[in-house]
């Protein structure tokens, strides 16, 4: 049976309407679709897998202690993943000139010797506040000199300069970190001597307790305060007998501008009760 012409009419002017609605809708959709595309694409283009960093200090510190007093350079090369969670990398430091004094073990010669230090390090991050991180600190500064034959790899106890610590840290708040770490199997010295001669692991510990309590777009003042012990030993990697605080101080950060190129500073005064000893730490970011 044949429609009435005005029915076909509506009927096409109806059909007509409904081609543009699918047409206009698939613009759309094709159009969100290359957008989408385009900012995967654009995220791909800045994402950096590596990046390079370099410092100058006049000293090192690291956990109350004075690696190196005098003027050094720290490298740092790492590879983190796409979702930012993970962080592998290595660290190099190493002074400008003589840093210490060893005595040679045969001769008993006195010889100056290098600060020198090449480190593994790697972190995750579980969320935004909570991450865990362990490093392979190997500190290798005077260890031919004094006549011992050096292998990198290795861990022995006795050494005296290789060893592994695993650290966990969580912010309690956008400008306070509270961070805990483990020296494990009794590297480098972590360790006390038993009357028999045996030696007893002290599976150190070490926590620490960070906060900014003032800063600006360019700058930024942080106290902080760690302490030291063992459950197992008197005697702890930091301290020589009982537990005590070790790292009490502040860091002042600023950035500095040279012309069109930026430089990070930081100044941190540093006490450690435990060796009666208080200095003043300058770091200087290149990159």
């Amino acid at each position: 049976m044949a429609l009435p012409i005005e029915q076909v009419s509506f009927t096409a002017v109806a059909s007509t309407r409904n081609n543009h609605i699918v047409r206009v809708c698939m613009l759309l959709f094709f159009t969100a679709q290359t957008m989408s595309a385009q900012e995967t694409i654009e995220q791909q283009e800045d994402y950096n897998a590596f990046s390079v960093g370099v410092h100058l200090k006049n000293m090192h510190l690291w956990h109350g202690f004075v690696v190196t007093p005098g003027p050094m350079i720290a490298t740092s090369l790492e590879f983190n993943s796409r979702d930012a969670k993970l962080t592998v990398g290595v660290w190099g430091g190493t002074s400008f000139g003589a840093s210490t004094d060893v005595t040679h073990k045969n001769t008993g010669e006195t010889i100056a010797a290098h600060y020198q230090e090449f480190s593994l390090y790697s972190k995750y991050r579980f969320s935004d506040t909570f991450f865990m991180e362990a490093v392979s600190h190997n500190n290798y500064t005077g260890v031919e000199e004094r006549g011992d034959e050096l292998h990198y790899w290795s861990y022995d106890k006795t050494q005296g300069y290789n060893f592994v610590d695993v650290g966990f840290g969580y912010l309690v708040t956008p400008n306070t970190l509270m961070y805990f770490a483990t020296i494990i199997n009794g590297g480098a010295g972590d360790y006390e001597v038993q009357t028999d001669g045996s030696l007893k692991n002290s599976w150190t510990h070490y926590a620490e307790v960070s906060s900014k309590v003032w800063g600006k777009s360019d700058a930024s003042l942080s106290l902080f305060a760690g302490g030291a012990w063992s459950f197992v030993t008197d005697k702890t990697f930091y301290t020589e007998s009982a537990a005590n605080f070790i790292n009490v101080g502040a860091t002042y950060h600023k950035d500095i501008k040279l012309g069109t190129y930026t430089v990070p500073i930081g100044v941190t005064a540093m006490w450690n009760p435990e060796k009666e000893k208080t200095v003043l730490q300058l770091d200087l970011t290149l990159f």
